[in-house]
């Protein structure tokens, strides 16, 4: 198991804990509570504080896999089980990852299928800790 912390851009203390074997990393935000896990896609879990509306972890399933660079560069994810939420919980989530210290670490971005559909994807920031 490893461990370190850092604190991120917005003050937020985090902590890291990967477990090498089981191939999973998840980041620490703040204080630990007992949360709401949101599955945004099969390797992708946000841990939220629904009183407090505030994210607690992130927890990354395959953590070798989704950090790998590709030729064109970071391995993107789309995230699905966002439409599967009901609205109100969708807004919070989306607003959470959006926002430090969530976004420090998961970024967003819309891929365009086809006119007019857009897919919310989703990719791992490169960090040195997580090098």
């Amino acid at each position: 198991m490893q461990r370190a912390e850092i604190t991120a851009r917005d003050g937020t203390p985090v902590r890291f804990v990967y477990d090498e074997e089981a191939d999973i990393l998840e980041l620490f935000f703040g204080e630990n509570a007992p949360a709401t896990g949101i599955e945004l896609t099969d390797h992708i879990i946000l841990r939220i504080d629904r009183k407090t509306k505030r994210a607690l972890s992130l927890m990354l399933l395959h953590f070798s896999i989704l950090s790998e660079q590709t030729e064109y560069g970071p391995r993107s994810f789309p995230l699905e089980k966002l439409e599967r939420l009901p609205e109100d919980l969708r807004e919070l989530v989306l607003r959470l990852l959006i926002s430090p210290p969530v976004s420090q670490f998961l970024k967003l971005s819309q891929l365009q299928t086809t006119p007019p559909k857009f897919m919310l994807v989703a990719y791992l920031e490169a960090q040195p800790i997580l090098a």
